[in-house]
């Protein structure tokens, strides 16, 4: 078979053509009616024999002649995240005169549509527009999407393909949305952090219901034997701050798939935390960017598309320890060690190893 190989090898790489059943039952018969019209001579079975071999010849060149000048091109959403479902469309336009009858166009996992359309008729010198559900598998800059275009008009006889590449990168952030547990942790840190928000300062403001995920030291006894409901004080708020997002690089290769699910959790975290407007500061060994105001969520979301593991860089301890910490790293006690959770900080949340595998991390 290695003269198969060789002739595959020699086959044009965007071009390839498979013979359905149809195809060679009529191959069959063209062989049939030849033997029968070279043994016996007979004028009328060449004649066949001429009529079939034309029709074979003039389906391969029709079929061709429709893949031929087809472009394809995609409309996508300015912001894409992964694992999630997005509304795009495909538009493919014929640059020739001819129409073309019959295409499919499928794509691959790796254009993020991997499912088919069916286009009856491409008019000549049209573009057509077909809207189709996108889904990127992971986060990660996409540079390449491959498309398959197949048809076998007009008699079946053979299904003819063209593979075509668009060459446009796309930049897949993490998922944003929800896996278990982040929801809860979510939860956490908003609930502290609006509890600790209201204020530090001795200068009292009101007495109000109580809400949930606050801490009880500010339950106000009195008024909740008075009112027969729990009641807290709340004080004057001192000064704005912000919630403090470090996820550590420093990380190895055995523990690719928790820097991957660290990954997804800071941008669920600084999204949401973004979308309640929240001011926070994203910190890496090699990225600080802090929002609103020197970028916005999409600044950290495109950086955190792209970002990779750094083994062997050493991370920072904290500038201000008077701010909110939320810290992902495999090694915690390195990171308390650079002063992580200590000091004056207002609440700290240390997420390692068994954070994102049914463990809460340390608190």
């Amino acid at each position: 078979m290695r003269w198969w190989h060789e002739l595959k090898s020699r086959w044009p790489g965007n071009l390839r053509q498979h013979v359905t059943r149809a195809g060679l039952v009529y191959s069959a018969t063209i062989l049939v009616v030849a033997l029968a019209a070279f043994v016996s001579a007979n004028n009328l079975l060449f004649l066949i024999l001429a009529a079939m071999l034309s029709v074979l010849l003039i389906s391969g060149f029709v079929s061709k002649l429709g893949l031929a000048g087809l472009e394809i091109d995609l409309t996508l959403p300015e912001h894409i995240s992964a694992r999630r479902k997005l509304r795009a469309a495909v538009r493919l336009n014929n640059l020739k005169w001819t129409p073309s009858f019959s295409i499919h166009v499928a794509g691959t996992p790796e254009s993020g549509f991997d499912a088919s359309i069916y286009f009856p008729v491409i008019p000549g010198r049209t573009l057509l527009e077909e809207p189709i559900d996108l889904f990127f598998p992971r986060r990660g800059l996409w540079r390449e999407r491959s498309f398959q275009f197949t048809t076998r008009f007009p008699f079946g006889f053979a299904e003819r393909r063209e593979f075509v590449t668009t060459r446009h990168e796309i930049v897949v952030y993490p998922c944003l949305d929800a896996p278990p547990g982040f929801e809860a942790l979510l939860a956490s840190v908003t609930g502290d952090l609006e509890a600790r928000q209201r204020g530090r300062s001795h200068d009292f403001y009101r007495i109000r219901p109580y809400e949930a995920l606050e801490s009880a030291r500010h339950v106000d006894w009195r008024a909740t034997a008075h009112t027969g409901s729990l009641q807290v004080r709340e004080f004057v708020s001192e000064e704005d701050y912000h919630v403090i997002l470090y996820l550590d690089l420093d990380v190895p290769h055995t523990q690719e798939p928790w820097f991957e699910k660290a990954v997804d959790c800071a941008a669920f975290l600084a999204y949401r935390l973004s979308l309640r407007g929240a001011r926070v500061r994203f910190r890496t060994q090699e990225f600080d960017v802090t929002l609103p105001g020197e970028g916005t969520i999409y600044t950290i979301l495109k950086y955190l598309a792209v970002v990779s593991r750094k083994e062997g860089s050493k991370p920072e301890g904290p500038e201000d320890s008077s701010h909110f910490q939320v810290v992902l790293s495999p090694d915690l006690q390195r990171m308390s060690a650079l002063g992580w959770g200590a000091g004056e900080t207002r609440g700290c949340r240390l997420l390692g190893l068994d954070a994102f595998s049914g463990g809460s991390g340390a608190p």
